[in-house]
């Protein structure tokens, strides 16, 4: 499909992107701006927490301090950075550092901005939270026995971590920054499952159950036993603690507003969310109407295909044909797996013909942890691992499985995300940066690519992806529906109902994922949209001088930029004509 026909009424959506003229180029500026970059990134890699992306054999053992001393520490931190980034004469940097300079202010704006709205008062959101988001340290590779020694270092310290995010939680429930209490339900699920599972049984225990074969048989048994210790003296109380605090303290008090303007200061804080998740300053009114025409749009494809397969009914016939039907549906967790492992398989065999460079990191396709499955996404991708959710398979149709895994494994997050983090030509805060608006546009992008590469084998899984692309434009009417325009929670779940064939499980662990987090929703309809209208900008200009994989190298060399600064980057292969940002090393 061409990238004009998504082309549309994105001029409302990104700045102008003529190219700057360049003065001279300064070393001395260029040393002083790189000083600070290098500086700030080396100390903000000793404040993160470990998550997902990040591999456990990478960490040196411990959890960050998230104590109040320590935020009002990074907030004047960060503020002296910005300002030391005022007193840059861009003018005098060269083009790639120019670039480099606008992908990290915008990363010190938003760090500041969470600071200064002191989101570690609420630190969980749809799915994620402090402590769930630690088990995926229980996956990451432990080769060494100082590698072990630095995992049972984490699992101890614990409860000092946990114990901190709940001081500042209750600051949060102090001044009525808590999450809204319907997002809290079925919370206390990730923390029984590992209350409850001693010994050998929890799962913080999976690293000592296999060793490397250069650690001794002694050592093995020492590890094994500072381990279960671990679990028991530290791990199970530090979560018992947060269960306790969560029950009876916690959720009783908790907001009942779904609406982040009704927070404290919440119309700014709704905007700064909406910079940060889509690096523009659209208003939440402009992101509604955006978000209706799309949905309008996209209903005429759904109609399309409903008249392909013959279906003689409405839209709301079809979409309960569809998620009734059990032809749609694996009959086990394996079957899902496999079917998604089948879709990865499949764009292996047509990615060098729409893409130049490929990642060297492979991933594994992994199912979702089942403490978190029941209020997790149906699948998520990063680095390594595709996670696919097998709760519920009655809520999980196999005709949007090719969708879910252009966007979560290849070419979506597990390919975009490794190629950033292997260009050696990019400074480390955008090797490992992550900027929504562009991740998630690209990975959205990747799910209609599928369409021309022939990715879809029937018209059910072309309507699966139409279903989802339905889904991420909706989301732009129901976040802002929801945090900004007085809707109410049933608006949004019927919205959802009404216009896309997402399951009532998706549809309710989708709601209240965006109730839990104000403007993350936005980031993938408008990352796409900025993608497309780039790429039909390129091949009206080129012309039969386009080639779709150097316009897919120069989107992908850039790591995770916000949408103008990709926006400049695709002029700049239109004015060089079309080439590879690679092709010096062909």
């Amino acid at each position: 499909m061409k990238a004009l026909l998504r082309a549309t009424a994105l001029s409302v959506i990104l700045v102008s992107s003529a190219l700057p003229v360049w003065a001279e180029v300064d070393p001395a500026v260029q040393a002083k701006f790189e000083t600070i970059y290098k500086t700030e990134w080396e100390w903000r890699g000793k404040q993160s927490a470990a998550n997902e992306d990040t591999p456990a054999d990478q960490r040196t053992g411990g959890l960050p301090d998230v104590s109040k001393a320590a935020q009002d520490k990074k907030l004047a931190y960060w503020q002296n950075v910005l300002k030391e980034l005022d007193a840059i004469d861009t003018s005098k940097l060269s083009e790639k550092d120019a670039d480099n300079y606008r992908v990290y202010r915008f990363q010190i704006e938003t760090l500041i901005n969470g600071q200064v709205y002191k989101l570690y008062e609420r630190p969980l959101a749809g799915d994620t939270s402090f402590w769930a988001d630690l088990n995926y340290i229980a996956s990451g590779t432990l080769r060494t026995e100082a590698d072990y020694r630095n995992y049972i270092k984490t699992l101890g310290d614990m409860p000092r971590y946990f114990g901190q995010n709940i001081d500042n939680m209750r600051s949060g429930l102090k001044r009525g920054f808590t999450l809204p209490r319907v997002s809290l339900q079925g919370r206390d699920v990730s923390l029984t499952q590992v209350i409850e599972a001693k010994g050998e049984a929890n799962p913080f225990y999976k690293p000592f159950k296999h060793f490397p074969a250069t650690i001794a048989a002694d050592k093995q048994a020492e590890l094994k036993k500072l381990g279960l210790e671990a679990i028991q003296k530290s791990v199970i109380p530090a979560h018992q603690n947060v269960l306790t605090f969560l029950n009876g303290e916690y959720t009783p008090k908790a907001t009942t507003s779904i609406a982040a303007i009704d927070l404290p200061d919440g119309r700014n804080f709704y905007q700064a969310q909406i910079y940060e998740y889509t690096t523009l300053t659209l208003t939440p009114d402009q992101i509604h109407q955006i978000g209706l025409d799309e949905v309008a749009k996209i209903r005429g494809e759904m109609d399309a295909v409903m008249k392909e397969v013959g279906f003689k009914g409405d839209l709301k016939a079809f979409l309960t044909f569809l998620r009734t039907d059990q032809q749609f549906y694996a009959k086990t967790p394996q079957e899902l797996l496999d079917r998604s492992a089948w879709a990865a398989k499949m764009f292996d065999g047509k990615a060098g013909d729409y893409f130049g460079r490929l990642p060297r990191m492979r991933f594994a396709i992994i199912p979702v942890a089942p403490e978190i499955a029941p209020f997790y996404t149906s699948g998520r991708g990063g680095p390594g691992g595709y996670w696919v959710n097998t709760y519920n398979l009655p809520s999980r149709p196999l005709y949007s499985v090719m969708a879910l895994t252009l966007h979560e494994s290849a070419p979506g997050h597990a390919f975009q995300m490794p190629l950033a983090m292997e260009n050696k030509g990019l400074p480390p805060f955008r090797q490992s940066g992550y900027i929504s608006a562009y991740g998630e546009g690209w990975a959205l992008y990747s799910e209609r690519l599928g369409v021309e590469m022939g990715m879809y084998q029937t018209p059910y899984e072309r309507f699966g992806m139409l279903s989802y692309q339905m889904w991420r434009a909706a989301r732009l009417v129901v976040d802002t529906g929801m945090h900004a325009k007085g809707w109410t929670r049933d608006q949004a779940l019927t919205f959802l109902r009404e216009n896309t064939a997402l399951s009532e499980h998706e549809i309710t662990t989708e709601v209240d994922r965006y109730i839990a987090w104000p403007g993350q929703a936005l980031s993938y309809y408008l990352g796409e949209m900025a993608i497309w209208k780039t790429r039909a900008k390129a091949e009206a200009a080129l012309g039969e001088k386009f080639d779709i994989r150097a316009f897919h190298d120069t989107v992908l060399e850039l790591g995770s930029v916000p949408l103008p600064v990709m926006e400049q980057a695709v002029d700049r292969f239109i004015a060089r004509g079309g080439t590879s940002p690679y092709k010096d090393e062909n």
